[in-house]
């Protein structure tokens, strides 16, 4: 064998191989992980006629939103598996702290029982829309067509699965003080039919049966996710601590702290996705089309919101102005 026949090692993998540094593990154990991409024609490397490949080809590589390279997406904070357990232990470590501090100081027995029922039939009952919000950020990170993408589409889905638990950690706990209230009975009942969960019940309910990538991004995250932040989160966390209940208002707030996060990686995304020129219409188009179903539930929801004036205006304009500072 010449010494022009023996090939020269790779320092690294092909794909980081152009950076000209050590890869980061953010970059290594994250970027272009998909294996989906490399036949347009067969994603799934099966007949091209297979219903998951022809979904694929239509729903993911086929929507209009587009980009030369979408693997060239990179997560700002750069969040791996290991650094989310890191992170979100320290989180709900506090979050415990918060449910056994305010346990020991009978919390709950301080309660306006009319408080109560504001919280069975406007708090316990949105263990479904973080249910929802957890099964469509599943769907989307599983046909974003960048493993970047993927990924902080799956640490958002543990963050609403996170929110859900304590919704439900909570409701258990009320149950035992308000025993006549309907905790742990009534959830589905008010998620189902009362006036003010139907408009995000018809948002998420539609959310979910968008099948297209670029579609299905947009609205989770650019118009269901900051309607549910602004006001499940935010506004029933102001009429929470105006009625005595800090526990929740806490709660809200490290909640919150998630939902800041996602919208990190969404602005690095949006910021991505206009280098397309015509991505910013179709963005807006969406958006367009989307924006009064949610402000219909934003409305719905904030009317029956004790002690927070003018709530659902001040959540509606939280909505625009965030997506105002994106380009949008």
């Amino acid at each position: 064998m010449t010494e022009a026949q023996v090939l020269k090692p790779q320092k690294t993998w092909s794909h980081l191989a152009t950076r000209r540094r050590k890869p980061s593990e953010y970059e290594i154990v994250s970027a272009n992980l998909h294996y989906n991409d490399r036949d347009p024609n067969a994603p799934y490397e099966l007949s091209p006629d297979l219903f998951m490949n022809a979904w694929y080809k239509r729903n993911t590589f086929g929507t209009a939103l587009k980009h030369a390279d979408w693997n060239a997406f990179r997560d700002p904070d750069e969040v791996v598996y290991r650094t989310y357990n890191l992170m979100q232990d320290g989180q709900e470590t506090y979050v415990t702290g918060l449910f056994d501090q305010f346990n020991q100081r009978e919390h709950d027995k301080a309660v306006d029982p009319r408080w109560a029922g504001t919280l069975a039939r406007l708090y316990t009952p949105a263990r479904y829309l973080f249910h929802t919000v957890q099964m469509a950020s599943a769907y989307v990170g599983q046909v974003s067509p960048a493993s970047t993408l993927t990924n902080c589409h799956y640490f958002q889905m543990a963050d609403s699965l996170r929110w859900l638990s304590h919704t439900a950690y909570r409701t258990r706990e009320l149950s035992q003080t308000f025993a006549d209230v309907g905790f742990g009975l009534d959830e589905r009942r008010y998620w189902e039919e009362d006036p003010a969960w139907q408009g995000f019940r018809e948002l998420m309910e539609r959310t979910l049966t968008v099948w297209d990538w670029g579609e299905a991004i947009v609205v989770l995250n650019l118009v269901a996710k900051p309607a549910i932040e602004e006001t499940v989160l935010r506004r029933l966390g102001e009429s929470a601590r105006h009625n005595g209940d800090l526990l929740l208002g806490l709660l809200t707030d490290a909640q919150l702290i998630d939902a800041t996060r996602h919208r990190r990686w969404l602005a690095a995304f949006v910021r991505m996705a206009l280098d397309t020129p015509d991505n910013l219409a179709l963005i807006q188009g969406w958006i367009a089309k989307w924006a009064p179903l949610a402000d219909r539930a934003i409305d719905a929801y904030c009317a029956a919101l004790p002690d927070v004036p003018d709530a659902a205006a001040a959540a509606r304009a939280a909505t625009r102005d965030f997506r105002r500072s994106l380009g949008l």
